[in-house]
C-alpha cells in the first residue's frame, strides 16, 4: 500500500516532469537556447543572431567552403568536405551551400570505407599476379577477382581469359622452353640432322 506521504511524493515528481516536458519542448521547426524556443534557419544558412522575447532569428547565408543541408540552429555553418587524391578520392558533386561535397574513387580504386552513403576512402584496384587472370574487373565498390590459371594455360595478369600454351609440335617447331601459368612455351627450329 501507497502511504499518503509516498502518494504525495509521485503526484508532485509526475507533475515535476509534465511541467518540464511543457517547457523544454521545442516545435520541429524550433531549436533551444538560454530556455526560449527560437525558429531554425533554413538550409544553406546559419544563426546571425538568436531569436529575444521581441525578435526572430536572425539568419546569415553560408559562405565560403561551408554548408547547412538541414534546418538548424548553428552558430557556424559545416565545413565542406575535402576530396583527398591521397585516399583516393575524387569530386563527384561540388559542394553548395545547401549540400556537402560529394566524393568518389579516383579511377582505378574501389571505395572501402563509406559514412551516410558517401565515400571517405578508397583503394587502388588489385593487379593480378603473372599466373593470374582477371576473373571479375573492379568497380567503384568492388576489388578487381583475381583467380588462378589452370595447366596448361598461362597469364601475365592482365588477360582476362588465360591462355593455352603453343603447342610447338603443331608448328612443326621445338620446344626450347616449356610454358608455365604465367608465360608461354618457347618455340624454335628443329635441328636438322644430315645423314
Amino acid at each position: 500500500m501507497i502511504s499518503s506521504l509516498e502518494h504525495t511524493s509521485l503526484i508532485a515528481a509526475v507533475s515535476f516532469l509534465n511541467i518540464e516536458l511543457y517547457f523544454c519542448a521545442c516545435g520541429r521547426a524550433e531549436y533551444e537556447i538560454n530556455g526560449e524556443c527560437c525558429p531554425m534557419c533554413p538550409p544553406g544558412n546559419r544563426v546571425y543572431r538568436h531569436c529575444t522575447e521581441f525578435t526572430s532569428t536572425t539568419c546569415m547565408p553560408c559562405v565560403g567552403s561551408t554548408y547547412t543541408d538541414e534546418p538548424n540552429g548553428l552558430s557556424n555553418c559545416l565545413s565542406c568536405t575535402v576530396c583527398d587524391v591521397g585516399q583516393g578520392l575524387k569530386v563527384k558533386m561540388a559542394c553548395t551551400w545547401t549540400s556537402d561535397t560529394v566524393c568518389e574513387p579516383l579511377e582505378g580504386f574501389y571505395c572501402t570505407d563509406n559514412y551516410r552513403d558517401k565515400c571517405i576512402f578508397a583503394r587502388q584496384h588489385t593487379q593480378c599476379n603473372p599466373g593470374e587472370y582477371i576473373k571479375q574487373e573492379g568497380t567503384a565498390v568492388k576489388d578487381t577477382e583475381c583467380s588462378l590459371c589452370a595447366d596448361g594455360t598461362y597469364s601475365n595478369g592482365s588477360f582476362h581469359i588465360c591462355e593455352q600454351h603453343t603447342k610447338c609440335e603443331d608448328l612443326k617447331l621445338e620446344e626450347i622452353t616449356p610454358g608455365s601459368n604465367s608465360f608461354d612455351a618457347q618455340c624454335g627450329c628443329k635441328n636438322l640432322q644430315y645423314i
